[in-house]
């Protein structure tokens, strides 16, 4: 019993080597996130701000910009460790005095390289670029 138990471990061990070899482990950026006539609400421009996740990593999210229907948002989202072909969500809110907002999600899936994105929300577009670079 005990050595098909142990094989059984062996077998188990080994596959997982298998599917690992082919699941490459990489690093993301994303950067250069801005957006063009977001709309919020009726009575204001928006207060955007995104979050931004890699497969089920939450990498964070951007500073909230006032009263912006074009907005730049500075800065950018890391990632490490990431599989190949995750995909890549950005999530664009309005901030509001009561429950913020959603007004649209980004999503991609991540290929090796460096890509600059269009998406087309229903109340707005977005653009952001980002890397990913892998190694198998």
């Amino acid at each position: 019993m005990a050595s098909l138990s142990l094989s059984l471990g062996l077998l188990v061990l080994c596959t997982l080597a298998l599917v690992h070899c082919d699941l490459y482990d990489g690093h993301v950026r994303v950067w250069g996130l801005s957006a063009s006539n977001l709309k919020g609400d009726l009575l204001s421009q928006p207060d955007p701000y995104v979050k931004v996740w890699c497969g089920p990593a939450f990498g964070g999210m951007s500073s909230i910009l006032k009263n912006q229907a074009n907005p730049t948002w500075p800065g950018e989202f890391n990632f490490v460790d990431i599989i190949h072909k995750s995909v890549l969500k950005l999530e664009v809110w309005d901030n509001n005095v009561g429950p913020d907002h959603r007004l649209g999600t980004c999503t991609t899936t991540i290929r090796p390289g460096t890509h600059t994105e269009t998406c087309h929300l229903k109340k707005g577009t977005v653009y952001y670029t980002y890397s990913y670079d892998y190694s198998h």
